[in-house]
């Protein structure tokens, strides 16, 4: 039943052209990952990495989908955009004109996201700047600098590549929710997730074969993946029904 119902999707004109779209500009933004951001030693960087997997840089590495790892063009990946959305919708409670403009429906709805769009680029280089600046001090476990040649040069250059990244991931979700298959946003974070999934399978696996971790502890992630996900569900489908 299942099956057929998929199979009825490609004889749907509008739907298939959806469909190939959302997965072009997915496609698209998988190839943005591997494109380095010029000034990097990118084996130190790597190096960098596999020492601090695990911590806070391995989860922003993860919802990056490996692009910070490799600090690519789409290193600061779609979480400005997000943070901007965040913001905007805080203020909304504490300034009246965000207010008012949140109650004029259509209107409205694209002069928030036009706001947010300004706060992305304007989060962007803040903290293209913090990561340049940072990565200036970091080196590999063999003592080598991640940055060839440090400076103003430098930064001004990963400030103006990670911000066009991240503009550019923007848009290209923009484009998933009017053009594609909707929820731009969150299919790019997705597909970043989902990419980081063969490798965090893989690693389950050698741990388990090396004894690290108990196949006990496997199944119980493994149920605990499973209770998530249909709770999310749930709450997905869930209705308030209104006499």
């Amino acid at each position: 039943m299942i099956g057929a119902g998929f199979g009825n999707i490609f004889k749907i004109p509008e739907l298939k052209k959806r469909l190939l779209y959302t997965a072009a500009l997915l496609a698209v933004y998988r190839i943005g990952v591997h494109v380095p951001t010029p000034g990097i030693d990118s084996v130190a960087l790597a190096s960098f990495f596999a020492k601090v997997e695990g911590t806070i840089f391995g989860i922003f590495n993860m919802f990056s989908g490996g692009a910070l790892e490799r600090l690519s063009v789409f290193a600061l990946g779609i979480m400005p955009y997000i943070s901007a959305s965040i913001i905007l919708q805080l203020l909304t409670v504490v300034i009246p004109h965000l207010e008012q403009l949140k109650k004029e429906g259509e209107a409205g709805r694209k002069k928030i996201t036009q706001y947010t769009r300004y706060g992305t680029v304007v989060l962007s280089i803040i903290q293209g700047f913090g990561i340049s600046v940072g990565l200036e001090s970091m080196t590999s476990p063999g003592g080598a600098s991640v940055v060839i040649a440090p400076g103003w040069g430098f930064r001004l250059m990963t400030v103006l590549t990670l911000t066009a990244g991240t503009a550019f991931i923007m848009w290209l979700g923009e484009q998933i929710t009017e053009r594609g298959i909707g929820n731009g946003i969150s299919l790019i974070i997705f597909a970043g997730i989902v990419a980081r999934m063969p490798q965090a399978i893989g690693n389950t696996f050698r741990l388990l074969s090396t004894g690290e971790m108990g196949i006990f502890a496997v199944v119980i992630l493994a149920l605990l993946m499973v209770l998530v996900i249909g709770f999310i569900i749930f709450v997905e489908q869930g209705q308030r029904r209104i006499p």
